[in-house]
């Protein structure tokens, strides 16, 4: 065991010192922090540029359906027409011509918008909205139907259709499955990425090692299991502080970049009730009324409703035990092959399971207890995304405990046989093995 630790202590350091590693760490929490805030910034961007645009209407429903806006001015021009407009278009400083046909069969026979430029979409929907409820309105009052306003207006209803789950004891909970399903896509997703990018780094430091005869000295002297085992933990430090380090710097520069971009009035107006929070939290209080008052009643029923002591700490074991047992399959691949070249007829197994969990995943969110849903989260291979889709729903804990122990053992069993794979690999040169012969070195190392 304390070689296991010394071989952990030497992937870490060697992979920590690295130029890469420091690029890579403070490098991605800035393209991280820029993807979150960049489309909010973009989305905000409005064109205040003022538009003037002149209206000819042979239908007469335009006056009372089109209105001025801060940026948009409509002015009628009945007694021009159209290619006198167009010929003074710059001289009047127009945006663009608004051509209305006449009302045929209580339709519009043509809305033509002629302009000089590409006119802007949010003006182009505004007038089919106006110009379509204003024609909706015109036939209805063809029905003469009296007081029609009031009765458009009074049968407007809004149905929301509310889940409610009660326990064994009886206590209810309102469920939002839209909410839990972006839990488990983020959960799902963060896992997958971790394994694949971690996951390789194994495969290709096993390689390394090989390529440059350095496997042929360990050999002598370690273990294979010792060897996969520390060189697996290792990396997997690696990863975990880099990951954390990517969390922490990215939630860092978004509220710093918030700060620097929030109208200085709106935190002046918000310090009260940021201040209850904190006398709260001072005091021992629960992590989600700390934060209800701040928020509205509905998103403050959402945290009540979350369990984030389950879900976190399903996370972080699915999270780690869902890599080690990947990040040991691509360590058995690296321990047979020469070359990166040479993995990809092996890691295809790899990947299919990977991605058979993720369309599990996809039908768990409609239905978390089927039988289905309920093999992908016990199965260690499917597991680790499938079981985070599951657990927002509420799991019974003795499939928990049933599914976080497979995983465990089959990490170790896979650490065992990549062990045997490597020893006999490791001496193997100048030829690509096959399946057959892979099994051959299982059974026979």
């Amino acid at each position: 065991m304390n070689k296991t630790f010394i071989i952990i202590e030497r992937e870490f350091l060697t992979r920590v010192r690295k130029k890469s590693f420091l690029l890579t760490t403070f490098l991605t929490p800035i393209a991280l922090a820029a993807l979150m805030l960049i489309p909010t910034y973009i989305a905000t961007l409005k064109d205040n540029e003022h538009k003037e645009i002149a209206v000819i209407d042979h239908s007469g429903l335009a006056s009372s359906a089109l209105e001025n806006s801060e940026y948009t001015t409509y002015t009628f021009e009945p007694a021009k027409s159209l290619d006198s407009l167009k010929k003074n278009f710059k001289q009047q400083n127009l945006y663009a011509v608004l051509e209305i046909g006449q009302l045929q069969n209580n339709e519009l026979t043509s809305v033509n918008l002629y302009a000089q430029t590409q006119t802007n979409l949010d003006v182009q929907h505004s007038i089919e909205q106006a110009l379509r409820n204003e024609v909706e309105r015109h036939k209805l009052e063809q029905y003469n139907i009296a007081g029609l306003d009031t009765i458009l207006t009074s049968i407007k209803s809004n149905v929301n259709v509310s889940t409610i789950m009660w326990d064994e004891y009886g206590k209810e909970k309102r469920s939002y499955t839209g909410v839990y399903m972006g839990i488990a896509i983020a959960s799902g997703m963060l896992i997958y990425f971790f394994i694949f990018m971690f996951g390789n780094m194994v495969m290709r430091g096993v390689i390394e090692e090989k390529s440059n005869r350095i496997m042929e000295v360990l050999v002598s002297s370690v273990k294979p299991f010792e060897l996969m085992m520390g060189k697996i933990l290792g990396i997997a430090a690696v990863g975990l502080l880099q990951f954390a380090l990517w969390i922490l710097l990215t939630l860092g520069i978004v509220a710093i970049a918030q700060l620097l971009l929030v109208n200085p009035a709106e935190i002046m107006a918000a310090k009260p009730a940021i201040a209850d929070s904190v006398s709260m939290m001072a005091a021992g209080g629960d992590p989600a009324q700390m934060t209800s008052h701040l928020l509205p009643s509905n998103v403050a029923d959402i945290l009540n409703s979350i369990n984030f002591t389950a879900i976190l700490t399903s996370f972080l074991l699915y999270f780690l035990l869902g890599y080690l047992l990947y990040a040991s399959l691509f360590a058995a691949v690296g321990s047979a092959v020469e070359n990166e070249t040479d993995t990809q007829q092996l890691v295809l197994p790899i990947t299919v399971p990977i991605i058979l969990g993720i369309f599990i995943t996809m039908h768990t969110f409609n239905y978390p207890n089927s039988a289905l849903s309920f093999w992908g989260s016990i199965i260690p291979f499917t597991s680790p995304m499938v079981m985070m889709a599951r657990v927002p729903f509420g799991v019974p804990l003795w499939q928990l405990a049933l599914s976080l122990g497979l995983l465990a053992l089959t990490f170790v069993g896979v650490v065992w046989v990549a062990g045997k794979i490597y020893h006999t690999g490791v001496l193997m040169y100048g030829k690509r093995p096959s399946f057959k012969e892979i099994w051959r070195w299982i059974r026979h190392s």
